[in-house]
Parts: structure tokens; C-alpha cells; sequence
């Protein structure tokens, strides 16, 4: 398990968080832009913070995090995402950590009940939790 960096570069970052936004060049700015990251979350106006969360790929689509579910399973999530992209306007996004997509569907239904606050929130600390997780298994 590798330790976090001090300093990584955008395409590097770019790499931890599945695309280039305005998060990422901020981080690239940053000594320690992991271990920092939910801080300079919390510094993003709306609107970086959901461009952050438009580039990481759907639940339920073709990652290497992502695994198992059969087509109803599939098509649960599918809907689910649709429901909660046309309720709070950005993907749904979670540390799967190993879990099956089975095994995501009751998060996704309890996060549909929330505050739109509340999920850039949860979805940014998510995001960084992935991204983190991918730094240590690289």
C-alpha cells in the first residue's frame, strides 16, 4: 500500500479522479493534495463541484472498482441514477470498495432522500475516497 503523495501532477490527478476539472488543477497546486483534498472541496463553488463529479462514470457502468449484478440489478441502477441525476443534477457517485452493484442499490435509494447539500457533499468526499483508494492500490 503506497503512502499518500506530497505532490502529484494534473495528469496524474487527472488519472485519481477520472478526469480533468477545475478540483483537479487546484489540487495539482496543492503540497499534499490528497491528504488535503476535502478541503479544497469545500473551497469549490457549486458549479466546480459538479463538474468534478461529471467526470467519473456512472454506478453501475464498466469500471475496474465496479463488479457483479445481473440485468435486473442493472436496470434498478439504471433507473435509480436517472431518478437521482433529474433530482439533484449530477451523477451519483460512491466508494464501491469491492462491494457488489447489488449491494449498492439501497445506498443509492437512501441518498435519493436527501438534501442536494447534502449529496455535493457526500458525492465529493466519495470521489476523493476513490481516488485515494486507486492512489494506494497504483
Amino acid at each position: 500500500m503506497r503512502d499518500l503523495p506530497r505532490q502529484l501532477s494534473v495528469d496524474e490527478l487527472a488519472a485519481l479522479f477520472s478526469g480533468r476539472s477545475a478540483f483537479v488543477e487546484r489540487l495539482a497546486q496543492t503540497e499534499d493534495p490528497l491528504g488535503r483534498a476535502r478541503e479544497v472541496a469545500r473551497g469549490l463553488t457549486r458549479e466546480e463541484k459538479r463538474e468534478a463529479l461529471a467526470t467519473h462514470p456512472r454506478i453501475g457502468e464498466r469500471s475496474a472498482e465496479q463488479h457483479g449484478g445481473d440485468a435486473d440489478v442493472l436496470a434498478e441502477l439504471a433507473a435509480l441514477n436517472r431518478d437521482y441525476e433529474e433530482r439533484f443534477g449530477f451523477r451519483f457517485i460512491v466508494f464501491v470498495n469491492g462491494r457488489s452493484r447489488e449491494e449498492i442499490l439501497p445506498v443509492l435509494r437512501g441518498r435519493l432522500e436527501r438534501t442536494e447539500e447534502q449529496e455535493l457533499d457526500t458525492a465529493l468526499a466519495e470521489l476523493v475516497a476513490i481516488a485515494e483508494d486507486r492512489w494506494r492500490r497504483s
